[in-house]
Parts: C-alpha cells; sequence; structure tokens
C-alpha cells in the first residue's frame, strides 16, 4: 500500500468477460509498471476477496469470479504464487468455507487455473501500536502468510457503513467470529469506522481493484438490488479508491463514516486530494443510486440533551431489524452470527431481543433468505435525512 500514491483508475467494462476483463486490466495497470510492479516471481499473492456468504456470482454479494480469474491470470503471467482467501461472515469453518468456495464461482477459478484456495483457518496475534483503537490485532494466518495483497472489493452498499469498499473489504482479515467481537465492542459508528481503518492500515493490500461492473444499492451488503455501473477502478490507494467510488455513485465522501474518519487521520478524503486516471467519472455516474441511511450515534443528542433523555429518543429514532417469519427458514445463521447473541428461535421465524441490540445489522447482512430488513423510523428519517 502505497499512501502517497493518490492515483486511482477508472475504466469502463461492460461485461464479466474473463479475457475483456483481464485486457482492460493490463492496460489500466500502465501507469505503474503493470502487475510486475506489485508481484515478483515466486511471491505468495492472496487475493483478498469478498466473499461475505454463499451467494452466486449474480446476486452481486460477492466479488465476481471473472474478475478474480483475470487477476489470477495476470499474477501467473507474473510468476506469483495465487491464494485466493476471505474470512466470510459467520464462524470459519471448512465446511462454511466449502460452500462459499463453491457457490461464489471461486471453486471454479482454482479449477480453472490451478491456483489454491485458502484453507487455513489458523489466527495469529500482531501488535499494532500505531493503531487508533486497535493496540494489537488478531488476523487470519492467511492473511499473515502472503507476501502480497490483492484487495478486491465488490462495490455496494452498507447498512451501517453506508457503503463497503477497498478499506472495509479488509476487514475479512479478521477470522471467524472475532469479527462479531469487533462488532459488540465498537457499537459507536465512529469507532467502528477507525476499527477498520486500523486493519486497513495493518494489512497495507499493495493493490486494490473493485468490481463495480454490477455492484449493488439500497439495502446492502447482501439484500439490496444489483445495478449496472460498468466500471473496475485501481489504486494502490484504498482510501483513494473509495473516495473515487463515493463520488461514482454520487454520494458526498462525508456522509461515508470510513472516508470521514479517514480524513480526520490524515488519509485521502475529498475528491481534489486523488488524481483521475482514465475514464471520466462522469460518463459512468449512473442517473440513480439509492443508499441507505444509516444510525451515527446518540452523542449528536447528548449535546443538547440530558443523557437519559437523549438514550430514550435515540432508541426511537434508531434503524432496527425486522424478521419475516414467512421467508425465514430458520436456518440459524442470524443467531450464530449475532454479536450480542440476541436472537432466539421461535415456533415461527425467530425473534430478537431490540432493547439489547447494537444496530450491527449481521442478520440482515447475513440472511441467505432476505428474511431480515432494516426498518427505518419515519422521524430517524426526517431528522436525520439521507444527504448525498
Amino acid at each position: 500500500m502505497n499512501l502517497q500514491d493518490k492515483r486511482v483508475m477508472v475504466m469502463r467494462c461492460e461485461r464479466y468477460e474473463v479475457n475483456m476483463i483481464k485486457t482492460i486490466l493490463q492496460e489500466g495497470l500502465q501507469p505503474w509498471g503493470g502487475i510486475e510492479h506489485f508481484v515478483k516471481p515466486g511471491q505468495r499473492v492472496l487475493l483478498k476477496v469478498n466473499l461475505l456468504m454463499a451467494k452466486k456470482p449474480e446476486e452481486v454479494t460477492t466479488t465476481h469470479p471473472a474478475v478474480v480469474q483475470a487477476v489470477t491470470e495476470l499474477v501467473q503471467a507474473a510468476q506469483g504464487q495465487v491464494v485466493i482467501g476471505d474470512s466470510p461472515g459467520g464462524p470459519f469453518t471448512k465446511a462454511l468455507l466449502q460452500r462459499v468456495y463453491r457457490r461464489t464461482g471461486m471453486e471454479g477459478v482454482a479449477n480453472a487455473t490451478g491456483v489454491e484456495l485458502n484453507w487455513d483457518f489458523g489466527a495469529v496475534e500482531r501488535p499494532n501500536p500505531e493503531g487508533k483503537i486497535l493496540k494489537t490485532l488478531t488476523l487470519g494466518k492467511f492473511i499473515d502468510d502472503a507476501d502480497v495483497i490483492i484487495n478486491l472489493p465488490k462495490l455496494k452498499t452498507h447498512g451501517m457503513t453506508k457503503m463497503t469498499g477497498g478499506v472495509k473489504n479488509m476487514f475479512g482479515a479478521i477470522p471467524g467470529l472475532i469479527k462479531a467481537e469487533y462488532h459488540l465492542n465498537m457499537q459507536d459508528i465512529n469507532d467502528f469506522s477507525n476499527v477498520l481503518i486500523d486493519i486497513a492500515l495493518a494489512t497495507a493490500p499493495d493493490l486494490t481493484i473493485t468490481d463495480g461492473i454490477i455492484g449493488m444499492e439500497g439495502e446492502g451488503p447482501s439484500g439490496g438490488k444489483s445495478i449496472e455501473l460498468n466500471t473496475l477502478l485501481i489504486s494502490s490507494n484504498p482510501f483513494a479508491i473509495d473516495v473515487a467510488v463515493a463520488e461514482l455513485v454520487k454520494i458526498k465522501q462525508d456522509k461515508i463514516p470510513t472516508i470521514k474518519a479517514a480524513g480526520e487521520r490524515g488519509q485521502v478524503a475529498l475528491l481534489n486530494e486523488i488524481e483521475l486516471l482514465g475514464t471520466p467519472l462522469q460518463e459512468l455516474q449512473p442517473t440513480e443510486f439509492a443508499s441507505p441511511d444509516i444510525s451515527y450515534s446518540a452523542k449528536l443528542l447528548e449535546r443538547f440533551l440530558p443523557n437519559f433523555v437523549a438514550q430514550w429518543v435515540t432508541r426511537a429514532l434508531k434503524p432496527k431489524p425486522i424478521f419475516d417469519p414467512e421467508i425465514c427458514i430458520q436456518c440459524g445463521d442470524c443467531i450464530r452470527s449475532c454479536p450480542p447473541q440476541i436472537i432466539t428461535r421461535m415456533e415461527k421465524g425467530v425473534k430478537a431481543d431490540l432493547d439489547k441490540c447494537i444496530r450491527c445489522f449481521c442478520c440482515q447482512e447475513l440472511c441467505p433468505k432476505k428474511a431480515v430488513s432494516i426498518q427505518r423510523p419515519l422521524l430517524g428519517r426526517l431528522l436525520f435525512r439521507k444527504q448525498k
């Protein structure tokens, strides 16, 4: 990762066709000297994909296998040794990962190219003295073992952080349910955003390529709708690429908590701080792009109201998960992945103790059937209405 390099290459790409993507990426990497600038012969190169859950590629929840295969072939041409990996939501186990690899198309990429899928479930403790919140990190060993990390996020909205991009994709470096612990311990969106920045800075991906050919709008990162954006983006700086993505989908950078927190820590956070190369963003911007309202902490109200009143009002204003018993199949994914463990099975469907809900929306994020929706109270929408 080169934080001084603020270049972002923007490229039009209209189809998930491996050879087309490969050609476009080869051209897009030229300002950096090609993939060979990042990958040397014999290096172990981790493709850190987004494998949130076992969804098919057309459900636009995970990094598309055509993008992964194109990058794989570029790395192989540079004589790098590729391993594809991520820690999906939920327990970090072989049974879960096997299903995720198969359904997301990663198994197909491995079969077509002969590369390795990560099966190492180990964890390592890494000191992080420069971290703002996390002074020690628990990382998946597959992250620690990599000589080079190529970060391959999917362009999506997110119910908690508004957008998931290059910075947030590195949250998958944290293995299994330890991610739930981070959610539980950092319930304030500003604290959680700084945790994501701590992780991104500590893992330091060498190259970020964002899959925005078909993205997700609305209630992401798994329950939204697909939208054609026809875009691939490249940068050696994940903070810079997220700023460009925000501009592409016409969201003000300071409305995305990770970008706002990055700016407060001296990282790129404004459009005029980055150098855009390639296709002008204006040619690729959609006419409309739906992004979710997000909930900041009660601290804003605490400036004006007594603490106990602010807390009561905040509970009334906060969005909350709603579980549809007609759709729910009682698979238990939400129960296992809930950081505060406040979801229980009912005779039909499930129920959450909303008084103890921390609004991380892991339940909505990981529901395989979209049985969980986020209800945003009218008063909250009026007071904290969406500003793009």
